[in-house]
C-alpha cells in the first residue's frame, strides 16, 4: 500500500534540500511531494520574508519566485545585498542554512575614512556597491563583529576574509598578519597568515574563491543556540613597520562549516 503524498512531504521535509532533490528521482509520487511547497517552505527560514523585504531586489525575487522550491533556489544561487548595502545574505544550497557576508563598509578600517590611506571605489566583481582600496598604510587594523542570532542555531561556522591583491602590491608577500576570532568576552583564537598568495613561505596562504577573490579562514566557531552572542573578528599588523599597499576588501563571510 502506498503512503499518501501529504506523508511522503512530511518525511522529506525532515531531510535536507540535498536529500529532496535526490528523492525526486524515486517515483511521479514522490517528486511531487519532494516538489511540495510545504517541504520546501520548511526549508526555507522562518524569517524569510523579513530577509527579502531588506533586499533592493526583494520585488523581483518575490514576483519572480513561483514557488517555495523556485524562492530557495533564488536565494541560494547569488548572494542578496541588504541593510542598505552593508551585508548580503544566501542560502547554502546543501543543507539550506543562512550564509552571510559583511561589507567593508560594516567593517572598522583604522584609517578607513581617510582618502590619503584607504580608497573607496566599485569594482563591478564585487557583490557590494563599494570595495576599500589600502594606498598604503603603515598601520593595518581591521575589525569586524556579527550577531549570531542572524545565523542558523546548531550550526558550526567558519569565517573568511575575502580580499584580492593588486599586481604592484607591497608589504604582503613576506610579512605575516595576524587573524583573530573569538565571542565578545571570551577567548580568541589567533594566528599569523600571508595574505599574498604568491608568497613563497610556509605559512597559510589564502585560497582562490573566484576572480579576482581571494578568501582566507579566520576559524570556526559554534553557534549553539538562539541566545545573542558577538562574534568578533581581526585583521592586524601593527609591528613590522613594513609599509603595505594594494590590498582590496570586499568583507568578511560566514557559511557554515562542511563536516569533513
Amino acid at each position: 500500500m502506498e503512503l499518501p503524498e501529504g506523508c511522503i512531504a512530511n518525511i522529506i521535509a525532515r531531510t535536507t534540500p540535498k536529500d529532496a532533490c535526490r528523492l525526486c528521482a524515486v517515483s511521479k509520487l514522490f517528486k511531487s511531494a519532494a516538489d511540495s511547497d510545504y517541504v520546501w517552505g520548511r526549508f526555507l527560514p522562518s524569517d524569510v520574508v523579513s530577509l527579502v523585504s531588506h533586499s533592493h531586489s526583494h520585488s523581483s525575487l518575490i514576483s519572480l519566485s513561483t514557488s517555495n522550491k523556485s524562492l530557495y533556489l533564488a536565494l541560494s544561487d547569488r548572494p542578496t545585498v541588504i541593510d542598505k548595502g552593508k551585508m548580503s545574505f544566501q542560502l547554502d544550497k546543501k543543507s539550506g542554512k543562512k550564509c552571510y557576508m559583511l561589507a567593508a563598509r560594516a567593517l572598522t578600517i583604522v584609517w578607513g575614512d581617510t582618502p590619503r590611506y584607504w580608497e573607496w571605489i566599485p569594482l563591478e566583481e564585487s557583490r557590494f556597491s563599494e570595495v576599500a582600496r589600502l594606498e598604503h598604510v603603515w598601520w593595518l587594523e581591521i575589525r569586524g563583529v556579527l550577531s549570531t542570532l542572524v545565523l542558523t542555531p546548531n550550526t558550526h561556522y567558519a569565517a573568511y576574509l575575502v580580499f584580492s591583491m593588486e599586481e604592484d602590491r607591497i608589504g604582503f608577500q613576506h610579512c605575516p598578519v595576524e587573524l583573530s576570532i573569538g565571542m565578545l568576552g571570551g577567548e580568541a583564537s589567533t594566528k599569523n597568515v600571508i595574505l599574498d598568495p604568491e608568497s613563497d613561505g610556509v605559512r597559510q596562504l589564502p585560497n582562490l574563491r573566484g576572480n579576482p577573490w581571494l578568501e582566507i579562514e579566520f576559524g570556526v566557531f559554534f553557534v549553539s543556540s538562539t541566545e545573542d552572542e558577538q562574534v568578533q573578528m581581526s585583521v592586524v599588523e601593527t609591528e613590522a613597520g613594513v609599509l603595505k599597499s594594494g590590498l582590496i576588501i570586499e568583507g568578511i563571510e560566514f557559511r557554515p562549516k562542511e563536516d569533513n
